[in-house]
């Protein structure tokens, strides 16, 4: 069974840095493609980064370049989400999901395994 769970989310003041992680279990790691979603309050889910299991290939929305970077570490079957020089409008709810690589059909899409999300507040 697919398993995702993510951690590290929480309250941060504007400026302020946290690392999400997502840990997998279930399938085999290198096969698959992680990406990060969030979806704020009244808003669309959107896609943040996604990362290439296979060989690390990343893709990075232009809306967080700079600030967010996206990292796996294959010992553990865990990606992180890094966050740095976070802003109000990063508060939302941040979810990772697994699609097997060959069967995606762009960087955000179609992503069949999800976890639970994990929430990011930055407020002062």
């Amino acid at each position: 069974e697919v398993q995702l769970v993510e951690s590290g989310g929480g309250l941060v003041q504007p400026g302020g840095s946290l690392r999400l992680s997502c840990a997998a279990s279930g399938f085999t790691f290198d096969d698959y493609a992680i990406a990060w979603f969030r979806q704020a309050p009244g808003k669309e889910r959107e896609g943040i980064l996604t990362i290439a299991n296979s060989d690390g290939t990343t893709y990075t929305e232009d809306f967080v370049k700079g600030r967010f970077t996206i990292s796996s570490d294959k010992a553990k079957n865990t990606v992180y989400l890094q966050m740095n020089d976070l802003k109000p409008e990063d508060t939302a709810v941040y979810y990772c999901a697994a699609e097997p690589e060959a069967d995606r059909l762009g960087p955000f899409y179609e992503y069949h395994y999800w976890g639970q999300g994990t929430q990011v507040t930055v407020s002062s």
